[in-house]
């Protein structure tokens, strides 16, 4: 008897502190604090949980045996699939929480333009604001992806790409890198290495080529920050111009300095990818647009970077 009401104190304790920090791991900024207190205490949670079905072994037993488990059973796995693949409901429910984590991100789209906001630390801001052109069409948009490339050209972070089963055919360019990216963990894993943890992982790799996203967007110091370039490619599908059936996309870039910290920055169009193969090799390279090209030029009208850092705080620590 002693040992049951221990448990349900335990129980009955735990889920008051797991219920308070998951409030406010939804409301307010993200918190290391907040986020481990959660979770850490899931993990005590679930010991004291496994004591309590011990101690209720043989009234759940009959639960179980009851008709009522099989709907609660499937209750269950609906809402887990639910939140897992988060449809567009579950997203703007989520959308209303303040904090945004390393794992959020918001993209909006309207009649004015696109808007992607990025922010893997309260003290770090990213926001790419697209205003679109006449060529746009709201009924069916562009096909984009936005990633994050180092100085040695390589793929280091997807920030966001369209939900869309042929968006490798349709974004070729980012799909060239993802798929070097791809090809480096791969290489790294077989050689028990992370691409986070070093730099030696891809031979080609430079001082400059570290593979962590945060080296460069979250520097530990000043010393330690490498430049980095923000990448976005269009395309809008089946869009023809009077020399091409099909107008290819077009990839806008723009190279942020922590050295040289700017608020706002434009996106400049670098041009268009053109397939090469190279020694029985694919490879995709940025050809300049020419007069081939119509009204893809007038998808989008601007594209600017905005980047809010925590002044006052200097570098991110981690």
């Amino acid at each position: 008897m002693k040992r049951r009401r221990v448990i349900s104190l335990f129980n009955a304790l735990l889920f008051g502190v797991m219920a308070v920090s998951g409030i406010l791991a939804f409301i307010q900024p993200f918190s290391i604090t907040t986020i481990g207190l959660h979770a850490l205490t899931g993990f005590l949670f679930v010991g004291v949980v496994a004591g309590h079905i011990i101690n209720n072994s043989v009234p759940l037993k009959k639960y179980f045996k009851n008709r009522v488990a099989l709907v609660v059973g499937l209750a269950v796995a609906g809402s887990t699939a639910l939140f897992i693949y988060q449809p567009a409901p579950i997203k703007k429910i989520l959308g209303l929480s303040g904090n945004l984590g390393p794992a959020l991100d918001l993209f909006e789209m309207n009649d004015q333009g696109m808007t992607y906001r990025y922010t893997p630390d309260p003290g770090y801001k990213m926001l790419i604001d697209l205003r679109t052109g006449p060529a746009y069409d709201q009924k069916n948009p562009p096909q984009l992806a936005v990633w994050l490339e180092n100085q040695s050209l390589y793929h280091i972070k997807t920030l966001f790409v369209s939900d869309s089963p042929d968006n490798r055919e349709q974004l070729p360019y980012w799909a060239f890198k993802v798929k070097g990216w791809e090809k480096a963990q791969e290489e790294a894993k077989a050689k028990n290495l992370s691409l986070e943890n070093s730099v030696d992982a891809v031979s080609e790799a430079t001082a400059n080529g570290s593979f962590d996203p945060a080296d460069y967007i979250l520097p530990r110091e000043q010393n330690s920050s490498m430049p980095y370039r923000v990448l976005i490619e269009f395309n809008q599908p089946n869009d023809p111009s009077s020399k091409l059936e099909d107008q290819p996309s077009l990839v806008y870039e723009v190279e942020v300095d922590n050295h040289d910290p700017r608020t706002f920055q434009l996106l400049e169009l670098v041009g268009y990818p053109v397939l090469e193969n190279k020694m029985e090799k694919e490879e995709w390279y940025l050809s300049y647009p020419d007069e081939s090209i119509e009204s893809a030029f007038e998808i989008v009208d601007s594209a600017l970077l905005q980047i809010d850092r925590n002044s006052g705080k200097g570098f991110f620590k981690k």
